[in-house]
């Protein structure tokens, strides 16, 4: 049997924060307790233990592949230095947001998700990961040959999650299309005659594909059992598609509108936490915090920054009153979890996987200390 006891810690359970002690044995929680702990136990000084935190959707490994436009850098080094962000960030469990969008022209859009997939597997066989590490595909629903290629990836990977996206001009998050060329003119410095082309050619593979696209996907989906997420909802008709779909997660819905049909209809809300840590969106939609405080707001993503996921979870609190600490690490945590099915860890309590991180909260922003995944300390 082996056992760690630690001590002098402020323990964020599912409905209240309390002083006391954890108590690990054989990489679960054997018991949450209070009052004295034995000579032998990890004094906590007084820092906060938090349950491991779940990550749903980052395209942050992207990142390390391509750390400058046109630069590919040497997978295995890349993925293991992002796995190694990750697990210093608190993040114990974590969805790979890969990409699967062929277009030619576009760089780190079309080929690396099944290499990105096999060199996180193997990476993960030869344990040097930290972190456990799962399959979300992005799927851009209007690109030609998407569902051929998702397809491909769900009969080699176990594929956990599948979002649904339309990036065309005139949809969901680009709702008109100055919008679109705005943001793509600032992000990609194209000409107007290049935007032009881009335009056109969206429109046209969203005129021919996205409808047939979408439906196959969601077959793919439902025949696999992999969890479904809508994304960048906007209107009633998205969310009416959504439920239609067996939707389970409304990934960035980009009106308060969209948000509440999702949170009414008992699919859950998720946010990008640099939303809450900014306090508004970097692309002008609808601000996390707003959702939080009207009480449509399920569940926190680090989506770009890994960093972001313990920021927001202690923000909330002061950003809407209503929320407690327990409900906004919950957020991060025990909400992800439940969505994915993964009923095993996500909360400080008996019987569940010892993940858990250790925060201290005295200086400007809270720091993971430390991080466990099943009671081996990662971080």
């Amino acid at each position: 049997m082996n056992e760690t006891v630690y001590a002098n810690a402020r323990l964020v359970l599912p409905d209240e924060v309390r002083q006391g002690h954890l108590v690990v044995r054989d990489g679960r929680i054997a018991e949450i307790g209070e009052g004295s702990a034995p000579r032998s136990a990890l004094d906590m000084a007084g820092d906060y233990l938090l349950p491991g935190l779940v990550e749903l959707h980052t395209d942050h490994v992207e990142g390390h592949l391509y750390p400058r436009p046109h630069v590919q850098w040497n997978a295995f080094a890349a993925v293991t230095a992002y796995d190694a962000q990750i697990a210093a960030s608190g993040i114990t469990t974590v969805f790979d947001s890969l990409r699967v969008w062929p277009d030619k022209r576009a760089v780190g859009m079309d080929g690396d998700a099944p290499l990105l997939a096999e060199t996180i597997a193997q990476a993960s066989r030869s344990g040097l990961m930290r972190a456990e590490h799962h399959v979300h595909l992005r799927c851009e629903v209007a690109a030609d040959g998407v569902v051929e290629d998702a397809q491909a990836l769900m009969e080699t990977i176990d594929v956990r999650l599948v979002s649904l996206m339309d990036h065309t001009p005139g949809q969901r998050q680009f709702l008109t299309e100055e919008k679109f060329r705005s943001y793509y003119k600032k992000k990609s410095g194209m000409t107007d005659a290049e935007m032009d082309v881009i335009v056109a050619d969206r429109l046209n593979a969203h005129a021919n594909h996205a409808r047939p696209n979408r439906a196959r996907l969601v077959a793919l989906a439902r025949a696999r059992g992999i969890v479904l997420a809508s994304h960048d909802d906007a209107t009633d008709a998205h969310v009416a598609e959504a439920i239609e779909d067996g939707v389970a997660i409304a990934e960035f819905p980009t009106t308060t509108g969209a948000a509440a049909g999702s949170h009414g209809a008992g699919i859950r809300v998720l946010m990008g936490a640099p939303n809450v840590v900014r306090g508004g969106s970097h692309t002008g939609n609808v601000a996390a915090g707003d959702l939080a405080r009207a009480g449509v707001l399920d569940i926190l993503s680090s989506d770009y920054v890994p960093g972001s996921l313990l920021l927001a979870a202690f923000a909330l609190p002061r950003m809407a009153p209503a929320i407690s600490l327990p409900e906004a690490v919950a957020m991060v945590s025990a909400n992800p979890a439940d969505a994915a099915g993964l009923a095993d860890r996500g909360r400080l309590a008996p019987g569940r996987r010892a993940d858990f991180l250790r925060v201290a909260d005295a200086g400007p922003a809270p720091v993971a200390r430390m991080v466990w995944r099943e009671g081996e300390r990662i971080a």
